[in-house]
């Protein structure tokens, strides 16, 4: 499962990620709140780790401009302050958990996995559609090359192969992929769409998904 940690502490950052990679997690660390929205640009994740207190942007106006973008990936705040009030203003804005630094890593760990705990197992080991694979064992799409997914992209993915033979609406995959998340909407399953399509791009795969934004999609092989 792929998480991004966002914590401008060198160190801790280190440390974090040390520990997170131990317990099998794919993490991208960044050091301040604009490095840590490029990320959320350009890949999807199943969870996130966000210091209060980061330079550029700290971590509860990142969580705010998450939550507009509809991006309702589970988030878990950091605070070295104690303060009701703080906590309060992360829950406000949308998050999932705090903790409050110092914290024990065995803790933070336990909350990591409460977060990003799969509610399902998949009955296919690996779906291949045209001339890409999707591996359930490590998330893996490949062609040429291979990527790893995060847990919403390779539900929708695996949701767009199983109806191959159809076109699946965007309140299908809000209700099969989100499971009906309140705070999900059309505009998540785009941004979760083109996500897919860079990935596609990136391991050179001639399959496309075809659809608008709130509309319906499918898989289509281009000739090559």
């Amino acid at each position: 499962m792929k998480i991004l940690l966002a914590e401008d502490t060198r160190d801790m950052n280190h440390v974090l990620t040390v520990a997170l990679e131990h317990e099998g997690y794919d993490v991208d660390g960044a050091y301040d709140g604009e490095e840590a929205l490029d990320f959320v640009k350009k890949s999807g994740y199943d969870a996130m780790i966000l210091d209060i207190m980061m330079p550029k942007k700290d971590g509860i106006e990142v969580l705010k401009e998450l939550r507009e973008e509809n991006i309702v990936t589970p988030v878990l705040l950091l605070t070295a302050k104690a303060e009701v009030d703080d906590r309060v203003a992360g829950l406000d804005a949308g998050a999932d958990d705090y903790l409050t630094k110092p914290f024990a890593m065995k803790e933070l760990l336990a909350r990591v996995r409460a977060m990003t705990r799969r509610k399902k197992e998949y009955a296919a080991k690996k779906l291949r559609f045209g001339d890409f694979s999707l591996d359930d064992e490590n998330f893996e799409l490949a062609c040429e090359n291979s990527v790893r997914l995060s847990v919403k992209e390779f539900e929708l993915l695996q949701a767009l192969i199983l109806n191959q033979n159809h076109e699946v609406s965007t309140q299908y995959l809000l209700e099969h992929v989100w499971e009906g998340a309140g705070d999900a909407g059309a505009d998540t399953v785009w941004l979760y769409i083109s996500y897919l399509r860079g990935k596609l791009s990136s391991v050179a795969s001639h399959v496309q998904i075809e659809g608008e934004r709130g509309g319906s999609f499918r898989l289509l092989e281009k000739a090559h």
